[in-house]
């Protein structure tokens, strides 16, 4: 679960008692407070690019305790820096940065630099799984020696400022880890296999196992999904998720994924899956099927909508099915008040935010209240590129269309159709991640 708890206004009164009491079972992290440099104990930061002969992109420092910008130095990242990621402890973050295809990680307790590493090539996913300045990209368009096609996980070390391997995995597209970072779940495009990798076995500094008639030592490879593209690790099991048709495949579907005996232990149906969200032992899935994508039960002018499916895994069954925004959804978050925050990007955009002329206003953005089944489509247009909630604040944060939106739920209602308080922190240039960086 996502450390988040959000604020929506409104279309019904709520219960407040109500609201907590069917909120009761969510568990929130909990850290010793910080005593960084700037001397805010609620801190976000968010990536942004800024097209200019005079600025260069950065790590923005954002004080989460009232939504504003302090007087803080942002943190140097490249001149592009995007796509974000945090280790479990939060003590450091890092970014990647597409002008020169370089991850850049700083020590969030004393807010300076690592170190950066330079990738082979650019990097739509990256993990930072433990406390340890060790993170593991995959780069779908690495060249490997000696080899005609390319792709590769490559393990970086921003202590040490290099790379420390390049694993080769043909279109290597997307990396997960498990906790210890003994086991990468590696999800290439157009594949119907995962490769599983250790990567402690690994050879400086380019290994070829995955090529050298695996399973072996270091890569062994999986058959039998349909388009898998994600996963959600939880202990030793992996929640695959199976694109299917809307990927180039036949059907899409989670499989319960035996990570010990690397078996596929059973398979649910689902309408679409891109993205997922664990809470307990409900998974929400969501997914734009190519055939089932109508927008039943919807007054909108779209006429292509996506689907949210809601698992029960103690069951192995679909309880629901909701119609959602369409698009390739790639972003949840579910807070301490139950709403579920699904983003897509390339989705229908209706109206124009910038311009509106009193009609239909919609976007990438979802949410979905888990407590009742309501829906609310918030009025604004383009891809949703980050959601971070938080336990102390009833506050979600949404980076869409490059714009910082703050949304807010007053305790006595439930769903707003306005930003609050003042509709987005004003950063210059567009917010393309962000991430809580405090147990907050």
């Amino acid at each position: 679960m996502s450390l988040g708890a959000c604020r929506l206004k409104k279309s019904v009164l709520v219960s407040v008692l109500g609201l907590l009491a069917s909120l009761s079972f969510i568990s929130c992290y909990s850290s010793p407070k910080k005593n960084p440099p700037s001397g805010l104990p609620d801190r976000v930061l968010v990536s942004q690019g800024v097209t200019s002969t005079q600025t260069s992109g950065s790590l923005v420092v954002i004080d989460a305790f009232n939504d504003t910008i302090p007087r803080v130095s942002p943190l140097g990242a490249g001149s592009s820096p995007g796509l974000m990621a945090v280790s479990p402890s939060l003590n450091i973050a890092a970014a990647f940065d597409s002008s020169s295809n370089t991850v850049f990680a700083v020590d969030t307790t004393t807010e300076s630099s690592i170190g950066n590493v330079r990738l082979h090539g650019a990097t739509s996913s990256f993990v930072i799984p433990t406390s340890n300045p060790i993170g593991f990209a995959a780069v779908p368009a690495a060249a490997i020696n000696g080899f005609s096609f390319i792709g590769a996980v490559e393990e970086m070390n921003f202590s040490g400022g290099g790379l420390i391997t390049s694993i080769a995995v043909s279109n290597a597209e997307t990396v997960i880890s498990n906790s210890g970072a003994s086991q990468l779940l590696v999800f290439s495009n157009d594949s119907n296999s995962v490769t599983v990798l250790s990567p402690a076995a690994a050879v400086p500094p380019v290994d070829t196992s995955c090529l050298s008639n695996p399973p072996n030592a270091v890569c062994t490879i999986v058959p039998g999904f349909d388009r898998p593209v994600y996963g959600i690790i939880n202990g030793n099991t992996a929640y695959i998720l199976n694109c299917g048709p809307q990927c180039g495949g036949v059907r899409a579907s989670v499989m319960v994924f035996d990570l010990p005996s690397l078996t596929i232990t059973s398979t649910i149906p689902v309408d679409a899956a891109t993205w997922a969200l664990l809470n307990g032992s409900t998974l929400y899935v969501a997914g734009t099927s190519p055939t089932n994508h109508a927008c039943t039960g919807q007054t909108t002018a779209a006429t292509t909508c996506g689907r949210l499916d809601i698992l029960d895994l103690t069951s192995g069954t679909v309880t629901g099915s909701v119609v959602i925004t369409d698009g390739y959804h790639w972003r949840m978050d579910l807070n301490a008040d139950g709403q579920l925050f699904i983003g897509s990007h390339t989705c229908t955009n209706i109206g124009n935010i910038n311009n509106p002329t009193g009609g239909e206003i919609r976007g990438c953005l979802t949410i979905y209240r888990t407590t009742d089944g309501s829906l609310f489509f918030p009025p604004d247009n383009g891809d949703v590129n980050a959601l971070q909630g938080f336990t102390s604040r009833q506050v979600e944060y949404v980076a869409e269309n490059g714009n910082l939106r703050v949304y807010e739920l007053p305790q006595d209602i439930l769903l707003i159709n306005d930003f609050l308080p003042q509709g987005n922190i004003n950063i210059v240039g567009y917010v393309r991640d962000l991430k809580a960086i405090d147990f907050f």
